[in-house]
C-alpha cells in the first residue's frame, strides 16, 4: 500500500517505513513555545533536569501579550529571555509578530516536522511540514533530548474543487468545511487538502486553511508542496527538492471529502462554536460593537489588502471598535509601504503593533459586558476575547470590512 504524505515525511525523518497508527520518537526540524505556553516549557525543562539544548532549532515568542500589560506576564516573559541567553536559543520579541507567521516568512521548509507549544502551529502544514501543536511538557521533552512521541495519524483527503465566487474567501472555506465535519470530526486525523482550487491558491490562502485544521480536532493539516510552494520559497532563499513529498496515488486513507468551493457563499461562525455555521445573509442584523482583523489567521499582507479594498472611500459606522493587527513586522512594514496602514487609520481603525493582540483576551481589545465582535481569528470559544459575557463571531476579512461599515454582519459582497 502507498503512503500519505505524512507517512512519507514521517518515515524519513525516522529512517524506516512507517504506517498510520504506529508510535515513533521523532527528531523535530523546530521545536517553539510562545509567551503564553513557554514558561511552562521552561519549568519542565528544568524539572527534567536537562543540561543542554539538543533539538536542531528552538524558538521563543512573545508574541501572545507583548508589549506586556501587567507584572506578571513581565515576570515570565524575563523569564524567557534569561532561558533564551542561558541556552543559546533564539527569543523573538519587540513586537516583531506571530510565531506561525515567522516561521513560515524565514524559516519552515517542506518535509520538515515541527512541533509547537501552540495549537495552530498546524498552520505551517501551506508549506508541505508536519507541523503540529503539543503540550509545552511534550516540547520541554523535544527540546531537551532532540526528539519526541507521535502517533502517526491517519489522513483525511479534502479534495476541495472549482473557483471561489466573489466575496468568497479562503476563510469561508474552512469554516465551511468545520461546519460540514464538526468540532470533532477529525480528531487526531491529518487533513491533506487537494484538489483543483488548491492548485490555483495562494500560499496565504493555504495558510488560511490549514490554521484551522485543529479546530475540527485534527492533528494537522498539510497542502503537498508544488510550484507554488516553491516560487515562495525561491523567493526566501529557501528552496529545497520537494519530488519525494508528494503522496502516492495508491495512499490509503481514513475519509475522502469533497467540496464544491464554488457553491460557498460568506459564511459566520455564530456563538460559541467554531462549526455553528451560519450563511451571513441569513443572519437578521446582528449588530457588533467591535471589529478585529489579524492574528494567525487572517492577519497578512492579503487579508489587509482585501480588507482596505472594501473600506476605502467608505465612513465607518459610528459605534464600532474597529482593531487591526498585522501578523508581523514584514506584514505591517508592507502595508505601509502600499499605503494600507493609511487607509485604516482614516476609516478610523486602531492599528497595533504585530503580534496575536484582542484574540486570546490577555490585552488589546478585551471586550465589554454584552458586547459582540466580529473576528477574523480562529477560535469563538465563550471568554475567548476576555469575557465570558461577550460573543464573538469569526468571519473573513471581506465580511469584517465591511460590517465595520454597517455596524451590523454584512454581506462583503455589497460593497465589491
Amino acid at each position: 500500500m502507498g503512503k500519505t504524505l505524512i507517512e512519507k515525511i514521517i518515515s524519513e525523518n525516522v529512517g524506516r517505513d512507517v504506517a498510520s497508527g504506529e508510535i515513533v520518537l521523532v527528531r523535530p526540524d523546530i521545536a517553539f513555545v510562545q509567551d503564553g505556553t513557554g514558561p511552562l516549557m521552561i519549568n519542565e525543562f528544568q524539572n527534567m533536569q536537562f543540561k543542554e539544548i539538543k533539538a536542531h532549532k528552538t524558538f521563543l515568542f512573545c508574541d501572545h501579550a507583548f508589549p506586556s500589560p501587567r507584572k506578571e506576564l513581565s515576570n515570565t516573559q524575563k523569564q524567557m529571555f534569561k532561558f533564551a541567553e542561558k541556552y543559546n536559543s533564539k527569543i523573538f520579541y519587540a513586537c516583531e509578530g506571530i510565531s506561525h507567521q515567522i516561521i513560515y516568512e524565514n524559516y519552515a521548509v517542506p518535509g520538515n516536522i515541527i512541533t509547537g507549544a501552540d495549537s495552530h502551529t498546524c498552520s505551517l502544514g501551506c508549506l508541505g511540514c508536519l507541523a503540529t501543536g503539543m503540550g509545552s511538557t511534550d516540547v520541554a521533552i523535544a527540546f531537551g533530548l532532540g526528539k519526541v512521541w507521535m502517533k502517526v495519524p491517519e489522513t483525511i483527503k479534502v479534495k476541495l474543487e472549482k473557483t471561489l465566487k466573489t466575496g468568497v474567501t479562503a476563510k469561508d472555506v474552512i469554516l465551511c468545511f468545520i461546519g460540514k465535519i464538526g468540532a470533532d470530526g477529525a480528531i487526531y486525523k491529518a487533513l491533506e487538502f487537494t484538489g483543483s482550487f488548491i492548485k490555483n491558491t495562494t500560499m496565504e490562502e493555504r495558510f488560511t486553511l490549514c490554521n484551522m485544521a485543529v479546530e475540527c480536532g485534527a492533528k494537522t493539516g498539510i497542502v503537498p508542496p508544488d510550484e507554488i510552494t516553491l516560487k515562495f520559497l525561491k523567493e526566501r532563499n529557501r528552496e529545497v527538492d520537494i519530488s519525494s513529498l508528494t503522496p502516492d496515488e495508491n495512499a490509503e486513507y481514513s475519509q475522502m471529502i469533497e467540496i464544491d468551493v464554488s457553491e460557498i457563499e460568506p459564511v459566520v461562525a455564530c456563538p460559541h462554536r467554531v462549526d455553528n455555521i451560519k450563511k451571513v445573509k441569513e443572519l437578521d442584523k446582528v449588530k457588533v460593537d467591535q471589529v478585529f482583523i489579524g492574528t494567525c489567521t487572517n492577519g497578512r499582507i492579503s487579508d489587509l489588502r482585501m480588507a482596505a479594498e472594501v473600506i476605502k472611500r467608505q465612513k465607518k459606522s459610528s459605534w464600532v471598535k474597529f482593531i487591526v493587527v498585522p501578523a508581523s513586522k514584514e506584514v505591517y512594514k508592507q502595508a505601509i509601504k502600499e499605503g494600507l496602514i493609511d487607509i485604516f487609520l482614516d476609516f478610523g481603525a486602531m492599528v497595533l503593533p504585530p503580534g496575536c493582540g484582542p484574540c486570546v483576551g490577555t490585552h488589546e481589545g478585551v471586550l465589554a459586558d454584552g458586547e459582540v465582535a466580529l473576528s477574523t481569528q480562529n477560535r469563538n470559544f465563550k471568554g475567548r476575547m476576555g469575557n465570558p459575557n461577550s460573543e464573538i463571531y469569526l468571519a473573513s476579512p471581506l465580511t469584517a470590512a465591511a460590517s465595520a461599515i454597517t455596524g451590523y454582519i454584512t454581506d462583503p459582497r455589497e460593497f465589491l
